[in-house]
C-alpha cells in the first residue's frame, strides 16, 4: 500500500489532520483500530476552548472582549510548569480563525451565551465559562472571559456529532479510511520515517508514506503498566475516560527516537458542581483543613483533592446550600450536625480542627474576604445556617473520572521532536498522544483537549503533506 500521508487514529485529531493534508494535495490514508471513527473525542462534550483577537462573534455579542494577550497569558498559566509557550502564543493568535475553519467544515453553533457554572450545557447553548478564568490566581493574570464553545447539540455528548461532521468532510476530500486496522510499528529509511506496519484481518501489511506519518492515537489512560510507571497517583481513583487509549502511539513515537514529556500529568474531576449550589461549600481534607479556593474549575479542585492525605475529602455545606448530589457522583453524607463542632465529632476529627477552619472561614466570609485562598464573591459566602452537613468524596468509590495528559514532545507544526529538540523526519503527531495545550492537571480547562487536537491536528496534517 502506498500514499503520501498516513494517519494513525480517526478521532478529531486524525480527522483534522486528514482534512488539511488532503486539501494540501496529498493522497491520504487513515488507519483506525476500531470499526469506526471516534476515539476519546467522540466521548467528549464537543466543547472547544477559543478566544483572543478581541473575541469570537459569540463572545463579543455577549459583551466579552477577549484580547489575544490575555488569552495567551491564561493558556500559559493553565499549563503551569508544563506550558509550551510557543503553542500557547500561536493558538491564542489563531484560535478565532480556527473557529471560522470549524464552522466552514459544517460544525454548527447556536451562538448564545449561557451564564453560570456548568460542566456542559444541558441544552444546545454555545458559550460557557469552562475553566478557572474568574478565580485566583488566574483572574489576576489575565482578564477573565468565557471561552468554552460547544457544538449545537441538545444535551451532553456533543463530541460524537463533532467527529461525525469532521469524518464526512475528510471522506468528501478523498481521504481513504481503513478500519479494524492496528498499527504495529513504524518503518524508517535511515533517519526518516517512511511508513508503517499495520495488522488487518490478522495479517501484517506494509504501508509506504512518501511524505509523512501522523500519530493521532490518544493517551495512555487504559495502559496500567504505563500508568504505574509514569503517573501512579491515578490508581487512587477508578473511572478512566478513554477509548483505546493504551499509549501505543506514544510508544511508536518513542521507538522512533521521540521524546515523551510530562508523563506524570493527568486530569481528574468529580462532578461536585451539580447542583451549582455546592460551589458555595468548603472542601477540607481528613485533618479538617482547607486546601484550595472552591470557586475555581471543578477539575482543578478535584486534582488538588488527589494531593491530599487520606482516602477522602469532605465538602462542607449549610442548610442554605445543600442539595442532594446526583447518584452518578457516588457522593455520600458522612456527617450532620446543628453545629460545626458536632460535624467535627461525628467525623472523628481532632477537636478544634474542622470547627476552627469553619469559624475562621465564616468570620472572614461575612466581611467578603478569604485571606487564605482568596475565594471570590458571590460564591464566597458564610456557611452559618444550620443544620450542617459533610459530604464524603471518597477516592476509591466516588466518581473521579480521569485521563492522561503527557505525551510526545512536538513542535508548533506537529513535528515529533527528539530529546535534543530536533524534528524526526517524516513523523508527526497531534492530540492526546502529545503534550499540548492541556499539559498540567492542576490548570486544565474544559475544551482545551479538543482545541489542541483539532488545531494542532490541522498543523500536523498540513506539515506532513508538504513533506
Amino acid at each position: 500500500m502506498m500514499c503520501d500521508v498516513v494517519i494513525i487514529g480517526f478521532g478529531a485529531a486524525g480527522a483534522c489532520a486528514a482534512i488539511e493534508a488532503a486539501e494540501a494535495g496529498a493522497k491520504v490514508l487513515v488507519f483506525e483500530r476500531n470499526s469506526g471513527s471516534g476515539g476519546a473525542s467522540g466521548l467528549s462534550g464537543g466543547e472547544i476552548y477559543i478566544g483572543g483577537r478581541g473575541g469570537t462573534e459569540v463572545q463579543r455579542a455577549a459583551g466579552f472582549e477577549d484580547q489575544t494577550e490575555a488569552f495567551a497569558a491564561y493558556l500559559k498559566a493553565s499549563g503551569g510548569p508544563c506550558a509550551d509557550a510557543a503553542k500557547c502564543d500561536l493558538y491564542a493568535a489563531e484560535a478565532v480563525d480556527h473557529f471560522a475553519w470549524l464552522k466552514a467544515q459544517g460544525v454548527p453553533y447556536r451562538g448564545n451565551y449561557l451564564a453560570g457554572k456548568h460542566i456542559e450545557p444541558s441544552d444546545d447553548s454555545t458559550l460557557i465559562w469552562s475553566g478557572s478564568e474568574t478565580a485566583v490566581p488566574f483572574c489576576d493574570i489575565a482578564t477573565p472571559a468565557p471561552r468554552g464553545h460547544v457544538i449545537r447539540h441538545m444535551g451532553w455528548g456533543g463530541g460524537r456529532p463533532l467527529v461525525d461532521i469532521l469524518e464526512v468532510r475528510a471522506r468528501d476530500n478523498g481521504v481513504e479510511v481503513v478500519t479494524d486496522a492496528r498499527a504495529i510499528s513504524l518503518i524508517a529509511d535511515g533517519n526518516r520515517i517512511v511508513g508503517l506496519v499495520v495488522r488487518i484481518d490478522n495479517r501484517e501489511r506494509y504501508v509506504r508514506a512518501d511524505r509523512g506519518v501522523v500519530l493521532a492515537t490518544g493517551g495512555f489512560v487504559m495502559n496500567e503498566a504505563m500508568r504505574r510507571k509514569y503517573c501512579p497517583q491515578t490508581f487512587r481513583i477508578n473511572d478512566p475516560i478513554g477509548d483505546k487509549d493504551d499509549g501505543s502511539g506514544i510508544e511508536l513515537g518513542v521507538g522512533a527516537g521521540g521524546d515523551a514529556i510530562h508523563m506524570d500529568q493527568f486530569f481528574t474531576t468529580c462532578p461536585w458542581i451539580i447542583p451549582e449550589s455546592h460551589a458555595y461549600g468548603v472542601f477540607v481534607n481528613g485533618q479538617g483543613q482547607r486546601f484550595i479556593n472552591e470557586d475555581c474549575y471543578h477539575g482543578r479542585v478535584s486534582r488538588a483533592m488527589i494531593d491530599q492525605p487520606g482516602p477522602c475529602v469532605y465538602l462542607l455545606l449549610d442548610g442554605a446550600h445543600f442539595a442532594q448530589p446526583p447518584s452518578f457522583a457516588r457522593i455520600s453524607i458522612a456527617a450532620t450536625g446543628e453545629t460545626w463542632e458536632e460535624v467535627e465529632r461525628e467525623l472523628e476529627m481532632a477537636e478544634d480542627t474542622l470547627s476552627s477552619t469553619m469559624n475562621f472561614y465564616n468570620h472572614h466570609a461575612r466581611e467578603g474576604r478569604d485571606p487564605l485562598f482568596h475565594k471570590r464573591t458571590p460564591i464566597l459566602t458564610p456557611l452559618d445556617q444550620g443544620p450542617f452537613v459533610a459530604l464524603e468524596l471518597n477516592f476509591a468509590t466516588s466518581y473521579f473520572s480521569f485521563f492522561t495528559l503527557g505525551g510526545l514532545r512536538t513542535s508548533i507544526a506537529g513535528e515529533v521532536l527528539d530529546r535534543s529538540g530536533a524534528p524526526i523526519a517524516g513523523l508527526f503527531a497531534a492530540g492526546r498522544c502529545t503534550s499540548g495545550l492541556p499539559a498540567w492537571g492542576h490548570g486544565y480547562s474544559s475544551g482545551l483537549s479538543l482545541a489542541d487536537c483539532t488545531f494542532f491536528g490541522r498543523k500536523a496534517g498540513r506539515k506532513a503533506a508538504h513533506g
